[in-house]
């Protein structure tokens, strides 16, 4: 099952730093380049263990997922509880880290693995050239979200 990472350094102290990454709506969007939509799922208002989201990746995919960890403000984890056909698992894990002198190291994993089992090791190769891409994008979009002053004013408040 392949694992990707990326990583990045903000200048803002750990628990604005996840507070921005939970954002949602309008908010989640000045940020996040990798969706078109998203909603937390049964009435949730605020993301926690055992919530479920759905999310419509910016080329149309979409995916229902639950949360599995949620340490306020230094991780939380996910796992896809439905989504497209190509993808038997797809989990992913985002950490926030103190950096001596101020600020946060941002690190976000994800693993997955492809079906059918007979396509996936070719599949599970052009899915972490993708994803690896796409991850990349992810995190600089959200170190640029650390610097928007909506996003930090709305989540400061």
């Amino acid at each position: 099952m392949p694992t990707i990472e990326a990583r990045a350094t903000v200048d803002v102290e750990p628990a604005i730093a996840f507070a921005i990454s939970q954002t949602h709506g309008e908010l989640r969007l000045r940020w996040d380049p990798f969706i078109r939509a998203e909603r937390l799922l049964d009435g949730k208002l605020e993301q926690a263990a055992g919530v479920r989201t759905w999310t419509r990746h910016r080329w149309g995919i979409a995916m229902t997922s639950e949360c599995v960890s949620f340490k306020r403000p230094s991780n939380t984890g996910m796992r896809m509880t439905r989504g497209p056909w190509f993808l038997e698992r797809f989990a992913g894990g985002w950490q926030f880290r103190p950096v001596e002198g101020g600020g946060t190291q941002v690190i976000w994993r994800y693993n997955f693995a492809c079906r059918p089992h007979w396509l996936a090791p070719i599949m599970e190769r052009i899915g972490t050239i993708v994803l690896q891409r796409e991850i990349r994008a992810r995190v600089r979009g959200f170190a640029a979200g650390c610097t928007d002053p909506v996003l930090i004013a709305a989540v400061t408040r």
